[in-house]
């Protein structure tokens, strides 16, 4: 007489293991390269929109860009604390988040250019613009081109000419 020893209770053992071994290595590794998403949009300091802007991470790792709206959306690492906007034509904007902020809407100031005056004078005509973006900011905000009437993010200041 044959016995036939039955395998297939261990075999479902094995699977389980295998199973709870691979959600847990999953787990793991999601728990490492945990991302947070933004979303906003970009408009130019006359108010208008800036369509196909680069957004970068790093200074030089490409993230996204925006819409023909000026609207994105993009992931990037939780860890990270500033991005980068360039366009051609504008100024780039470097902006650090602050809190928990998760909606970003960013006005860019326009590329001028100055020829025949010193880059301190270049500096001081730059600045003037630059202390007007909050109230720009604000006056989108009215326009209903911004969901919010201040930002959630610093922006600095930076001049061509550094003092020695």
């Amino acid at each position: 007489m044959i016995t036939l020893i039955n395998t297939h209770p261990r075999k479902n053992e094995m699977k389980k293991s295998l199973i709870i071994f691979i959600a847990l290595c999953v787990s793991t590794c999601s728990l490492y390269s945990q991302n947070k998403a933004i979303k906003g949009r970009v408009i130019s300091d006359d108010l208008e929109i800036v369509p196909l802007a680069s957004i970068m991470i790093n200074d030089s790792v490409e993230v996204g860009r925006t819409d023909l709206n000026g609207f994105f959306q993009i992931d990037i690492p939780a860890s990270m604390e500033k991005i980068l906007f360039r366009d051609i034509g504008f100024e780039q904007v470097t902006i650090e988040f602050v809190d928990k902020c998760d909606e970003v809407e960013v006005v860019m100031m326009l590329s001028s250019t100055y020829d025949f005056i010193t880059l301190k004078k270049a500096d001081r005509l730059r600045m003037k613009r630059f202390k007007m973006l909050p109230e720009l900011h604000k006056e989108a905000f009215e326009k209903g081109l911004f969901k919010t009437d201040k930002p959630c993010y610093t922006q600095k200041f930076i001049p061509y000419c550094t003092k020695k």
